[in-house]
């Protein structure tokens, strides 16, 4: 297959790019050139910004086009129209955090999505990011119709990681002693390795699949407690899991999610419940959780350079306080 990326540079797109060129598939990319220039050399780039410099793509045909980083439906409608008849599918990379609130447990690419009053904002917060790519998906369904296919990861994990949302929990893990644990070992989670939802993205192009997929994982329930305890035993099985309940962390004021990293308030972990089984189907697969923890964790040491942005969970220094709180509170 020919396939346009727009963007590819980054996380998801590097890893599909790669995974793409690896089946045998010819690609081109489309970006601004700025990010991870040095990347997959060898193969044809055409230089431009999506949001008004699309004319450069006139005239050129593909198979399928891939839209892997797309946040705001004036740009993704733009690219989506003016892409219609160059190819033969849209592949739109959305996210689980498109369903309106209050998510069911289990909610499927049925449940409801999330709506924004004012459709023409472009500012990334907690609030919007939902709904505005539920209104990517639906400037591309719009325009492709049966051949727009939408993929609605959860978090993504994995080698070059630039977020720290699950890299800190290798590296910590690793570092051996007691190790803040947050909330119940029993709360559920869900995470994709960025290698498994690069390969699912090819496979569904190369079935020419449409439709809309929620594709995290794995495909069995995984907890908390478990996550932890076999990325403990991937990175060397010589730290102490402490688990520290949900009211204490409120009350020292530590937050989920970006502090610790993979922990949802118990309010909100029915994100964590998210249907896979239509992806599962389609043939995601999900490669065992200790060979994540073990690349993660060989990448970050691998860094010549570190140029991520500063990490906003725990340091070192606060996760001794709060455990030092929290068997000083008798516990």
């Amino acid at each position: 297959m020919r396939i346009l990326v727009l963007g590819g540079t980054r996380f998801l797109g590097r890893h599909f790019v790669s995974c793409a060129r690896e089946r045998g598939h010819e690609v081109t990319l489309f970006n601004r050139g700025r990010t991870n220039p040095e990347l997959h050399a060898g193969i044809e780039r055409i230089t431009g910004d999506r949001d008004g410099g699309l004319d450069v793509l006139a005239g050129r045909t593909w198979d399928a086009v891939v839209d892997p980083a797309g946040y705001f439906p004036r740009i993704v409608g733009a690219s989506a129209r003016a892409l219609r008849g160059a190819a033969k599918r849209y592949l739109f990379v959305s996210s689980i955090s498109v369903y309106a609130e209050p998510i069911p447990v289990g909610a499927d690419e049925s449940s409801p999505v999330a709506r924004i009053a004012d459709t023409t904002v472009e500012e990334i917060t907690g609030e919007t990011y939902g709904a505005l790519k539920a209104l990517c998906e639906e400037a591309v369904r719009e325009a492709w119709g049966e051949r727009a296919t939408v993929v609605r990861p959860g978090l993504i994990v994995g080698p070059d990681d630039t977020t720290d949302r699950f890299p800190y929990w290798p590296r910590r893990i690793a570092r051996g002693g007691e190790v803040l644990a947050p909330g119940s070992p029993d709360a559920p989670t869900q995470l994709i390795d960025v290698r498994d939802l690069a390969a699912f993205m090819v496979r569904l192009l190369e079935g020419d699949v449409g439709g809309t997929f929620n594709a995290t994982g794995p495909a069995t329930n995984l907890t908390m407690g478990e996550c932890l305890t076999r990325v403990n035993a991937a990175v060397g099985g010589g730290a102490t899991l402490t688990w520290v309940s949900e009211e204490f962390l409120k009350a020292q004021d530590v937050q989920p999610w970006l502090q610790m990293p993979l922990w949802l308030h118990a309010a909100d972990q029915s994100l964590d419940t998210v249907s896979v089984a239509r992806a599962i189907a389609a043939g995601l697969t999900c490669r065992a959780l200790e060979d994540t923890a073990r690349d993660t964790l060989a990448w970050e040491r691998a860094l010549v350079t570190d140029s991520r942005p500063a990490s906003p969970t725990l340091t070192a220094e606060r996760e001794a306080q709060v455990l030092a709180a929290w068997h000083a509170a008798g516990h």
